[in-house]
């Protein structure tokens, strides 16, 4: 049998990284991680998900102090800047950067500092930054080198004026406007970031409705309250061309329309991190989007080399790359055991302002399924609580089947809209007949709280019913 030098090796230490380690070594492993950045926690943590949401939170308390009634004769409106923002960002990553990096050491994880890319079907060259290479190898290796930002060749990205989401982050100057090109998750929870400190937004969306997978009316919510906040959304606009100049940039659109701005960020699209891993050498190849092909294990075509989280496409979500990498070690500790899957209902939380947050199905996928179903509403303008913290903007909406009452999609709009959803997915998870919108109705909720919001919603989607 082959000596190898651990069990298993993980490239990246992202969440799916993360998730494959702690599982495998808790399970007595030898395994490795290998990171390129000189620090733990990935993209997710270094220039994704967390300085995005960190930013978000600065900026929407800014937000909801201006326009609370309460300091409205105390002083003058506040103004934030990106970078004071930038700061408590930067504080959060350096937390979490501790937290994690504690993680693998009490695991006894070893940390190799480098970028892996593969020598054979069990070994790995780790490049450091001296040009010097470590040659490593393990039985099974993992690969969870996460995305990055889809960069177009025709535009230039050297130029100090134009950004992606992950250089983003490093803004010295101050714009006073900024066009963002792809009106997807990323480019909507910008916007709102921009707009809540009083930068001129341009949203420019390749296609005819925001964020189109979600249910039309939570969507056209969140168009509604962008453009109320002065964002400017230009619907099935394509660029042709972008100009950098000394103080901004100017981009030509195929309609024959052109922005100028301080700055552009162009947020339309990520690729997975498989260009420089050197796949060719296993007879591995990626798709166009940088992804690999996976099976029910999360194994690619040669069965010891496993891929989770962005890399592999579908979610392309921190909590699921999580429990991708958590599942896949479970295969590999045990080739028999059945791993199960990912909840079949996939929580999808969005940080814009207002926050939105959603599970199962849209409306109009029910109205295309021909499932009789009816909806149950609750304004948060009318919970005590949401009148309390003056957060009076959002909604809940429950749907739910007609004949059996089982919950068949949630959607929420509003402050908290990513925490309040996961109570209503904990009743949608449970089977038969513990699936029932009855239970919002029949059980005691604390008042007052946004929770309570389903309670209304149940009883006013049941007094539909006939």
């Amino acid at each position: 049998m082959a000596q190898y030098q651990y069990d298993t090796l993980i490239i990246g230490t992202g969440p799916g990284g993360e998730g494959a380690a702690m599982q495998l070594a808790k399970h007595g492993q030898k395994v490795a991680v290998i990171e390129r950045h000189h620090e733990v926690g990935g993209g997710c943590t270094h220039w994704g998900t967390i300085p995005s949401k960190a930013l978000r939170h600065s900026v929407s308390r800014l937000v909801e102090y201006n326009q609370s009634p309460l300091f409205a004769d105390v002083q003058p409106a506040h103004r934030l800047t990106f970078k004071h923002i930038l700061g408590h960002a930067s504080s959060v990553i350096n937390k979490q950067v501790k937290l994690r990096g504690g993680f693998y050491g009490r695991n006894d994880v070893a940390v190799l500092r480098g970028e892996a890319r593969f020598a054979d079907e069990h070994s790995l060259a780790i490049r450091q930054p001296d040009g010097s290479e470590e040659l490593v190898t393990a039985a099974h290796i993992v690969i969870a080198t996460g995305s990055r930002p889809y960069r177009p060749q025709d535009i230039d990205f050297n130029h100090p004026r134009i950004y992606d989401s992950d250089t983003i982050l490093s803004l010295k100057h101050e714009p006073r406007s900024v066009i963002i090109y792809g009106a997807g998750v990323i480019g909507s929870e910008y916007a709102s970031i921009f707009r809540g400190l009083s930068v001129k937004v341009d949203l420019i969306n390749t296609r005819d409705r925001l964020l189109s997978f979600l249910d039309a009316e939570i969507s056209d919510a969140l168009s509604y309250h962008l453009r109320n906040s002065g964002t400017v959304i230009r619907h099935n606009e394509e660029y042709e061309r972008v100009e950098g100049t000394d103080d901004g940039v100017v981009m030509h659109f195929k309609s024959g329309k052109r922005l100028k701005a301080d700055c552009l960020l162009f947020a339309n699209g990520r690729t997975g991190n498989t260009d420089r891993l050197n796949l060719k050498a296993l007879g591995l190849k990626a798709n166009s989007r940088g992804q690999l092909e996976v099976n029910d294990r999360y194994q690619t075509s040669l069965p010891h080399i496993i891929a989770v989280g962005d890399v592999i496409g579908y979610p392309s979500l921190a909590s699921a790359a999580y429990d991708q990498g958590r599942l896949a070690a479970t295969g590999i500790l045990d080739a028999d055991q059945d791993l199960g899957n990912l909840v079949p209902d996939i929580p999808t939380g969005i940080y814009t302002i207002p926050e939105i947050s959603s599970v199962g199905k849209t409306e109009e996928e029910l109205t295309a399924a021909k499932v009789p179903y009816e909806v149950g509403r609750a304004q948060f303008q009318h919970l005590a609580r949401a009148q309390i913290a003056g957060s009076p903007v959002g909604c809940l909406k429950i749907l739910f089947h007609r004949d059996t009452k089982a919950i068949l999609g949630i959607h929420c709009f509003g402050e908290r809209a990513s925490e309040i959803i996961h109570i209503g997915q904990a009743i949608m998870e449970q089977k038969g007949e513990g699936n029932c919108i009855d239970y919002f109705v029949n059980t005691t909720f604390n008042y007052p709280t946004m929770a309570e919001a389903y309670r209304v919603a149940a009883l006013n989607g049941l007094n539909r019913l006939f």
